[in-house]
């Protein structure tokens, strides 16, 4: 499983930790959800590998918010991961963020969750952006649909 953020965030860029920003709710959903069997921290993403997940952005731009990427660097980031997974060969992509999944690969009306798209043998499931600034989703609405998708690569 390779888990695909929007872009870096300062704190991430200053780090070199992904979802490293305090309110950021993926370590916490990626736990309650059963992928990991403890509450990671950002500083510990290498031991993601261990549970045979991996992670990586669809844009390298550090920015304050993802608001601040241009259409242009969404659909570029898109070419480069399409690359990155050939590459990689996980046998599932999951984007953190609808909108970044949207632009970056112009599927405009993609919602969360299984996506038809494929990436050779890779599948494709599009989660919930963690962000505190996603209010929208509760840390326990997220899990379960992490779960979901957890469910469906056990399967």
């Amino acid at each position: 499983m390779l888990f695909c953020g929007i872009n870096p965030g300062l704190l991430t860029a200053a780090t070199g930790h992904h979802f490293a920003r305090p309110g950021n709710r993926f370590w916490p959903v990626l736990h309650l959800s059963g992928f990991t069997p403890r509450l990671l921290e950002p500083a510990e993403q290498r031991d993601l590998l261990s549970y045979g997940l991996g992670i990586t952005n669809v844009v390298a731009r550090a920015t304050a918010r993802a608001d601040e990427l241009s259409n242009d660097e969404y659909v570029e980031g898109g070419r480069l991961l399409t690359e990155k997974v050939a590459r990689l060969g996980p046998r599932w992509l999951a984007v953190v963020g609808v909108t970044a999944y949207r632009a970056a690969f112009g599927e405009r009306t993609a919602q969360v969750g299984p996506q038809e798209r494929t990436f050779g043998e890779t599948r494709v499931w599009v989660l919930p952006n963690p962000s505190g600034l996603n209010a929208h989703w509760t840390a326990q609405t997220m899990a379960e649909e992490f779960a979901r998708l957890r469910v469906a690569a056990e399967s």
